[in-house]
Order: structure tokens, then C-alpha cells, then sequence
């Protein structure tokens, strides 16, 4: 049967009891699903997946240690230094473009498992470098792979996993980020004593091979098998992830989003005055997620610590490892809130945090001498500064993108905001120590800081809350909430989320 014929039949889960459509503020009140006896399988697939993030994790990660030797190896100068610690940036911004679309054409499980061959192929190419040029090629190939599974991860595990629970099955995403960087952190700590960049860049095969042979035995997104017209095997999947077979309520509820649209999406489709505030939301905070200079962290650590005081590499890329188990810890405290206390509340904590850590960060360089003080101090900021990151805008924009937007574009709408995402992430490396030459590393921090300030405004404006309801009900709130506008001068109650 048509999802055309079928739409009028499947727009219960828009409706009240009444037949009339939800409010903005039903919406906000409307309970969780109850949990179901087959989460287990769920979560497998949840932690597979995120394999995907811990190799994004691991390959960003990994040059911060890396660049230490690769500099004397090549002797590099400072803007040849920044072109290969952005090269995985440039590809990842041109993954992150195609990934979308490419995910909706194919299905998300295809393009991950190609997404894991492309980590090994890049891998492979990073740890055989003769050149300079080759090792940036190298990184473009690794960045192509992480900007497909940042754009398609988030939204395969929101499509398999329930309602109450998909914040934090999200956020596996982010946090096997982090336990990547953490990994990237330790291995280079390992290799550090030779200093051997190569087995540093060459390690990230063993993740890869792990993360292709998991998404094999992994099923296909449900939405996406009922987008494609697979009807009994969307329910056959979605039976399995939820462990019973009383599945109809939720594919019709499926389907009601899609009867909305009689074509495929187009990208154009976000420019609709109901998507609008969902674009301005994603692209907002991808760009805020790294204009507030989380990456000079991630990339440049060691460097950041040995200008402050720490003359040894290995030294400061343990110094560098102990940021990174706090980025880790923070997450996991992230995980366990993020669908109690919601998302905006920890979003909005999380960045005051950073405002007030890159200040304190400014200051230290400012008023410290060149000393092992001024080292540790430096230490002590940038781990409180990525701890309130990890509650914040580090796996909360990831977990909104996968949100916020309709089905029928989902994809590419998340792609697009990836894009963005990378885009300002290649700018900031590109920048950081070009700017901490020119400025000096306080006035540096300090601009960062008040880049947050700005994330912050922009969050508590723009960012609407989403904890609890289902990828169904948020499409419908968005079109809800552009009939109220229409229709009367001022928003009604409770139309606007939290």
C-alpha cells in the first residue's frame, strides 16, 4: 500500500484525543514510550556503531602527538605543520557534504561498512609517507572516512534506538570519540619513546577492522527500509531492536512523517519556514562547537604544554593523556544526565564553563613566567575547560543534529551541518598557531572565550529542548509550531520548546 494512501490513517501520533493536532505544549508533556524487554540488542547496535566516532576520535587525536616527530622528520615550518594537521579537516568537510546523501541513497549500514575500509585505506597511506604531500593525502583520505561517520552515525543510532533512551545512545557517539582521542593519546605515549609517528598513524587499522566486521551483522535502519519501500523488513528490524513483535503503532507513526512528503526530500526543503529554525539550530551549533577552540586542544595539547613549561615530548603528551581521561569521564557523567536533566540545561552550564576556563586559561599565560607552574596551571584549565566541554556542545550538537530534522532529509540535513561543523573546525587549525604567534596565547584564549559567549547567547535564543519525545513528534512540533505563527500574531503557550 501507497504511503500516499495510508497518511490520512497514520497521523495519530499528531493528534490528541480529539482528532485536532498536538500543541507545542502537549508536545512538551507528552510521556516517553515504555521501555521494552529487547534493549540489548539495541545497544549492541549502538556501541557498534559508535566504533565509527571512536575512530574519528582516534584520527584527530593522533597528530597532536605525531606532529612532535613528524616536524623534525620533514622539517616542517609552521603553516606546513597546520596544512597536515588540516588535511583530515578538508576531507572530512567533503565527507561530511556527500555523506548525507549518499547515506540516503545507499542505507546507513552500506555506507559505514565502506566508511571503515576508507579509515584502514587512510591509515595505511599515513604510516607508509615518504613526503610531506603524501602524508597530507593521507589525512584527506582518513578525514573523508570521518566525515562520513560523523554525519551518518549520530543518525543511525537515533533511528534503531527508543525515545527515552536515544539521548544517551546518541551520545555513544561522542563518547567513543573521546575514548578515541584518549586511545590516540595513549598509543602516541607508547610510540613516543622511539618516536615512531608511523605506528602511531598505522594503529588506527586495528579500530578500523573491528568497527567493519561489527556493522556486517548489524541491521539496516528501520525508517530508512520503510523509506525505501521495504515495509515487512522495516518491521522485521524494528521487532528486533525493540525485542516484540507489537511494532505497528511505531511504523505507523513512522509513515505519518513520510505522508507528509509524496517525493523525496530535497535540501531546498529546509529552507521551508517550519524547517528554518531547525536549520539555524544545527548550523549555529556547528559552528560554535568549534569557534570556541575546543581543537587547539585536541590537535596542538603537547605543543600548548611545552610552550608553557614541559620541555620533554613524551612528558607532555602524558600531561596531554590525562586531558583526555577527563574528556572521557565528563562525557560518561554527560551520558547518565542528558536525558534526565535534558539537553539545553547541560548545554548552557557546560559553555559558562567554557567561558570562564579559556579566561582563566588567558590569565595564566598572561601572568606566569615560562616555569613548570605555568605548566601545570595550563594543565589544570584545559582539563576543566574540555570537561565542561564534554558536557555541552561536545555530545549535544551531535545528538540535536540527529534530531531535529524531518526524515526525509534527515541525512543530508545532519550532513550539511556537519559540514559546517568541519568547515569551522579546518579554520580554527588552520589559525591556532598562527594566531598564538601573532597575538600571543592569552589574547588567543580570550578570543575563543568570547566566541563562547556567543554560543551561549545563540543557545539559550535558538536551541530548542528535545528530551523524551519521539523523531516523530519533534517533525510534527516543528510544523505545529509555524501553523501557530501563522495564525496568530504571538506564539501560544508552551508552543516554544524549553
Amino acid at each position: 500500500m501507497r504511503v500516499k494512501e495510508q497518511g490520512a490513517a497514520r497521523q495519530d501520533y499528531a493528534r490528541g484525543k480529539t482528532g485536532a493536532p498536538r500543541t507545542g505544549e502537549e508536545l512538551d508533556n507528552h510521556s516517553a514510550p515504555p521501555k521494552s524487554a529487547g534493549r540489548s540488542f539495541v545497544y549492541l547496535a549502538a556501541a557498534f556503531a559508535a566504533l565509527g566516532g571512536l575512530l574519528f576520535g582516534y584520527d584527530t587525536g593522533v597528530i597532536s602527538g605525531a606532529e612532535l616527530f613528524i616536524r623534525k622528520d620533514f622539517t616542517l615550518s609552521t603553516f606546513a605543520l597546520e596544512i597536515i594537521v588540516s588535511g583530515v579537516l578538508a576531507g572530512a568537510a567533503t565527507g561530511a557534504l556527500g555523506g548525507g546523501r549518499l547515506a540516503d541513497l545507499f542505507g546507513r549500514r552500506k555506507l559505514l561498512i565502506a566508511t571503515a575500509f576508507i579509515f584502514a585505506a587512510g591509515a595505511i597511506l599515513c604510516a607508509a609517507a615518504q613526503s610531506p604531500g603524501m602524508l597530507v593525502a593521507g589525512r584527506i583520505i582518513v578525514g573523508l572516512g570521518i566525515g562520513l561517520a560523523s554525519s551518518t552515525v549520530p543518525v543511525y543510532i537515533s533511528e534503531v534506538a527508543p525515545a527515552d533512551a536515544r539521548g544517551w545512545q546518541v551520545s555513544l557517539f561522542q563518547l567513543a570519540v573521546t575514548v578515541g582521542i584518549l586511545l590516540a593519546y595513549v598509543v602516541d605515549y607508547a610510540f613516543a619513546q622511539i618516536q615512531s609517528w608511523r605506528w602511531m598513524f598505522g594503529f588506527a587499522l586495528v579500530p578500523a577492522a573491528i568497527f567493519g566486521a561489527g556493522m556486517l551483522f548489524l541491521p539496516e535502519s528501520p525508517r530508512w527500509l520503510l523509506r525505501s519501500g521495504q515495509r515487512e523488513s522495516a518491521r522485521a528490524t524494528l521487532a528486533r531492536v525493540r525485542g516484540t513483535e507489537d511494532v505497528e503503532k511505531e511504523l505507523l507513526e513512522i509513515e505519518g512523517s513520510l505522508a507528509h512528503a509524496e517525493e523525496k526530500g530535497r535540501l531546498s526543503d529546509l529552507l521551508e519556514p517550519s524547517l528554518r529554525p531547525a536549520l539555524v539550530a544545527g548550523i549555529g551549533l556547528a559552528i560554535f562547537q568549534q569557534v570556541t577552540g575546543i581543537n587547539t586542544v585536541i590537535y596542538y595539547a603537547p605543543v600548548i604544554i611545552q610552550s608553557a613549561g614541559i620541555s620533554s615530548a613524551s612528558g607532555a603528551i602524558l600531561a596531554t593523556a590525562g586531558i583526555g581521561l577527563v574528556n572521557v569521564l565528563m562525557t560518561i557523567v554527560a551520558m547518565r544526565l542528558i536525558d534526565r536533566a535534558g539537553r539545553k540545561p547541560l548545554l548552557l552550564t557546560g559553555i559558562a564553563g567554557m567561558v570562564v576556563t579559556l579566561g582563566l586559561l588567558g590569565i595564566v599565560f598572561r601572568t606566569a613566567g615560562h616555569s613548570t607552574t605555568l605548566a601545570w596551571l595550563a594543565v589544570v584549565s584545559m582539563m576543566a575547560y574540555v570537561a565542561s566541554f564534554a558536557i555541552s556542545l561536545g555530545p549535544i550538537f551531535w545528538l540535536l543534529i540527529s534530531e531535529i530534522y524531518p526524515l526525509k532529509i534527515r541525512n543530508s540535513a545532519e550532513g550539511i551541518a556537519a559540514t559546517f561543523n568541519w568547515g569551522s573546525n579546518l579554520v580554527i587549525a588552520l589559525t591556532f598557531l598562527t594566531l598564538v604567534e601573532r597575538l600571543g596565547p592569552s589574547r588567543t584564549f580570550w578570543l575563543y572565550g568570547l566566541c563562547a559567549i556567543a554560543s551561549w547567547i545563540f543557545s539559550y535564543y535558538f536551541v530548542p529542548e528535545t528530551k523524551g519525545h519521539t523523531l516523530e513528534e519533534i517533525e510534527e512540533f516543528w510544523r505545529m509550531k509555524d501553523s501557530s505563527k501563522r495564525s496568530k500574531p504571538r506564539a501560544p503557550s508552551g508552543s516554544r520548546p524549553a
